[in-house]
């Protein structure tokens, strides 16, 4: 799985790393350990860039999630 963030350069350096462990699922808290910073600082941040503005983007490669089951499909075309 990659993770794209479009309008990224509209972000500070510290708002982008933010920005990257919050939407891969970890808790402020969670970030705030890996920064080293307070969890307050961390949801400023997330905050900020939020308001700047962002899209999120994530690109999977195969079928990780199994909804395209070939098996499953017809050969025939249809029409």
């Amino acid at each position: 799985m990659q993770l794209e963030i479009r309008g990224v350069e509209k972000l500070s350096f510290r708002e982008r790393q933010v920005v990257a462990l919050k939407e891969t699922g970890l808790t402020n808290e969670e970030v705030a350990a890996r920064l080293k910073i307070s969890v307050g600082t961390v949801a400023t941040l997330f905050n900020r860039a939020k308001k700047k503005g962002y899209q999120v983007v994530i690109i999977l490669s195969g079928d990780p999630l199994g909804l395209f089951d070939t098996a499953d499909v017809d050969d025939e075309p249809v029409g």
